[in-house]
């Protein structure tokens, strides 16, 4: 979904180019900011055929936008790191800021040590390098989404039943 349709848009039913992976479909909606079109329109559609809603953004200043407008359903920022003006990293941060427990995937065709300065330590952000498979997408994706499930469902510590 372009960042500019609204929420309740969806495109039509087609054929799933993820049938038969084996998964239950996604949910929830993802920010997804790559400055390439053929990757960027790639990656919507394997997400958007594995149940997801995408928000397809070119750079940082159309992600701000986007996520000031659906912040309160985005729970995946899953951006390049180099970026027309402002980079993948400091608008993963600038995002955090706002919400900080939105969950990050960087990509990238550059290592992740150089990419993300020493590797990405903070919770809540990952790493999917450039080229991907759409096997290897859905699965980052997925394990990342699931994660912040188990945690908002976790018993808080001395709760627990006896």
């Amino acid at each position: 979904m372009n960042h500019t349709q609204q929420a309740s848009e969806m495109i039509p039913d087609s054929v799933s180019i993820v049938a038969g992976a084996g998964s239950h479909p996604g949910r929830g909606t993802i920010l997804l900011v790559e400055d390439e079109t053929f990757l960027r329109d790639v990656t919507c559609d394997i997400l958007e055929s594995a149940g997801y809603r995408v928000l397809k953004t070119r750079n940082a200043k159309e992600a701000i936008s986007a996520f000031s407008e659906y912040k309160p359903i985005v729970r995946l920022l899953l951006t390049d790191v180099v970026l027309p003006g402002q980079n993948g990293r400091d608008l993963a941060n600038e995002m955090r800021m706002i919400c900080p427990s939105l969950r990050i995937i960087f990509i990238s065709g550059y290592p992740e040590n150089v990419v993300t300065r020493d590797g990405i330590q903070e919770e809540g952000m990952f790493y999917l390098p450039k080229p991907f498979s759409l096997k290897s997408l859905t699965r980052k994706v997925k394990q990342v989404l699931e994660q912040e499930e188990s945690e908002n469902t976790r018993v808080p510590w001395g709760l627990e039943e006896k």
